[in-house]
């Protein structure tokens, strides 16, 4: 028998707009996921320390402030630092095109710019993040 696939939702840094992140995780949970959602304000240690208290399978962070690549790169650092690469980074937010490549050679697995749909989304992550075994 499986278990849920399990995912952290969070707004990293000083960005304040979290309805996205929000309709998001809603999304997910509808789509029969088990979603954890961090809050606004959150630290990269903060947010892998859940994934890892969590069990999470996968992380998805909604940047809106630029700090993207700074804020991404930190995370996989620390799931790297704590030998826990195994949890699936994705994202979106306001993040330019021209960025896209380099957040993925770091490691990022999917970004889901404006316009991207709830079901995009929730596609993406079921065909993506490792359905695990209970």
């Amino acid at each position: 028998m499986s278990s849920r696939v399990r995912v952290v939702v969070a707004k990293p840094g000083l960005d304040g707009h979290d309805r996205g992140a929000k309709v998001v995780a809603r999304a997910l949970r509808d789509a029969g996921m088990e979603v954890i959602y961090t809050g606004l304000h959150q630290t990269p240690e903060q947010i892998v320390e859940t994934a890892i208290q969590e069990d999470a399978d996968a992380v998805g962070l909604s940047v809106l402030s630029g700090a993207h690549m700074t804020l991404f790169r930190r995370v996989l650092e620390l799931l790297d630092e704590r030998d826990a690469r195994d949890i699936v980074v994705f994202g979106g937010g306001i993040i330019p095109d021209a960025d896209l490549p380099e957040l993925e050679q770091l490691g990022v697995a999917k970004i889901f710019t404006p316009g991207a749909t709830t079901q995009s989304i929730v596609e993406w992550v079921r065909q993506n993040v490792a359905q695990p075994v209970g």
